[in-house]
């Protein structure tokens, strides 16, 4: 029995979800032909309260996408140095968009409003780049799916109203803070102006990020799709996952959470482990003793099957998920427990 932990994304589909799947209305996307697609764009629209909606195959695309939609080349973005659009979209913000990124040193991947202002270029000064947009992440993936508190959301917004900054929400684990913070989707669509929702990691789909946002910014979001290549065919079959996702899997992601919590509370006990992140979601990230080999620690946990991420700079990463059963939360609980350095 493989027990994989590296990441939520490593699901595979179940019963119900193969069925919507296999019994799905396609047609052809790239002429807005797909009536499921239709169903699910529609579906988040008005679960977020937000104008227009738009199936991308990926969260990066989609992001990427989102990023050009609100700069323009030589511009600056603003957003924590953990981010995923920095850290992990293959430098897409420089070379899709010709956008440096101002990196802020916030706190477990989360920035303030403060740090907003302070890091904003002066407009006048034609010297720095302009700064055009805002991009935040929740949760956030390097800090440990740590969720913002929506009253600093709030503040940042008002911050980029006061100085006519764009702020966009890379939502990869979205859900996942709604159902922990237990919040509305509708205060989100009222704040940003987009919003990636991904729906292929805690949800469970093969893939699949909906892009949304207000009218005016979303009116050339279909031709930065195309651009970026983008364009799906039928692609109703994936969209008909990601609507069973959405109405079937979202209230469960409170048992991952539950799970990752209690693995985060037996490695608070073990002498091997230095430090490990606060745990709110369905991540646990975690630091082993001084003198301890990470690389050595990881394979010991192979032999036994389980798997984990490295994600450098000391940190482990443990990412509980739907395909995650009782049965393997008690090894990998009975194993952590028991592992002598």
């Amino acid at each position: 029995m493989i027990i994989d932990l590296r990441s939520d994304t490593v699901t595979k589909p179940g019963t119900g979800m193969m069925r919507a799947i296999l019994s799905a209305e396609t047609g052809d996307d790239v002429y807005k032909e797909d009536p499921t697609v239709n169903k699910l764009e529609a579906y988040l629209a008005t679960l977020f309260g937000m104008d227009e909606a738009l199936f991308f195959p990926t969260g990066s695309m989609a992001n990427q996408a989102a990023i050009k939609l609100h700069t323009q080349p030589g511009e600056q973005l603003i957003c924590d140095k953990w981010a995923h659009v920095y850290n992990y979209e293959g430098g897409g913000v420089s070379f899709n968009s010709g956008v440096s990124c101002k990196l802020v040193d916030g706190v477990r991947g989360m920035i303030t409003a403060a740090q907003v202002e302070e890091n904003i270029n002066p407009p006048d000064f034609y010297h720095s780049p302009l700064t055009s947009l805002v991009c935040l992440e929740n949760t956030t993936n390097k800090g440990g799916g740590a969720c913002y508190d929506f009253s600093e959301i709030k503040k940042i917004k008002a911050v980029c109203d006061m100085h006519g900054l764009g702020l966009h929400l890379d939502g990869a684990r979205l859900m996942n803070a709604i159902v922990a913070k237990k919040e509305s989707p509708l205060a989100y669509g009222k704040v940003f102006d987009t919003i990636t929702v991904c729906l292929s990691k805690g949800l469970g789909t093969p893939l699949g990020t909906v892009l949304l946002g207000t009218k005016e910014l979303m009116k050339n979001a279909i031709r930065i799709r195309k651009v970026l290549g983008g364009g799906m065919r039928q692609i109703g079959y994936m969209a008909a996952a990601g609507l069973y996702a959405m109405e079937n899997n979202v209230m469960r992601l409170a048992h991952d959470h539950t799970k990752a919590s209690e693995i985060a509370m037996v490695l608070k006990k073990q002498e091997y482990v230095l430090k490990i992140e606060p745990t709110e979601t369905n991540i646990v990230i975690f630091y082993l003793a001084e003198g301890l080999s990470e690389e050595k620690f990881m394979s010991d946990l192979e032999k036994e099957g389980i798997r984990i991420s490295n994600m450098g700079q000391g940190k482990l990463r443990i990412v509980t998920h739907l395909d995650y059963t009782q049965q393997m939360h008690k090894k990998v609980l009975e194993y952590l427990a028991a592992y002598k350095k």
